[in-house]
């Protein structure tokens, strides 16, 4: 009952291809697990249909001037929103206004919602006005998705 020992003799070229090997398949493994369980969060749930696609308008008066703020959405997704009817005296009279918008609005893309949204201080009032004008919008094409 004598064990015969064996010698085994390994390439390295043979040994790197399974190392290689060997991580590609975990790496797929995990690229596999990520796909599927961020695929799952969203189905099957109302939120996959929030708005109505379209353009939706809200009127933003200040001192007898009306601007017009469009919001462009999609099924699921807020698109793009800016001023309409800014004449050079509004842009004027209220620096602030659009440097306020592309603040607001770049939060707004990001976080596909309105809560949450921060300002600064110094464009206090004229981002409340147009982070209230963008949820009327908003709303408008819920209150749509909703009835159709």
């Amino acid at each position: 009952m004598s064990a015969k020992t064996r010698i085994v003799v390994l390439h390295m070229r043979e040994v790197i291809y399974t190392v290689i090997f060997a991580l590609l398949a975990v790496l797929l493994i995990l690229l596999l697990v990520f796909m599927f369980r961020s695929g799952k969060k969203g189905a099957g749930t109302a939120e996959t249909m929030k708005y109505a696609s379209g353009v939706y308008t809200s009127s933003i008066v200040l001192n007898n001037q009306t601007m017009d703020l469009k919001v462009v959405v999609d099924d699921n997704r807020i698109n793009a929103i800016s001023l309409d009817n800014l004449d050079e005296t509004a842009a004027t009279m209220y620096p602030l206004m659009q440097p306020a918008l592309d603040h607001i609005s770049q939060q707004i893309y990001e976080k596909q919602s309105t809560e949450g949204i921060t300002y600064e201080e110094a464009n206090q009032y004229t981002s409340v006005v147009l982070l209230n004008a963008i949820k009327d919008a908003l709303s408008r094409a819920e209150t749509e998705k909703k009835t159709s």
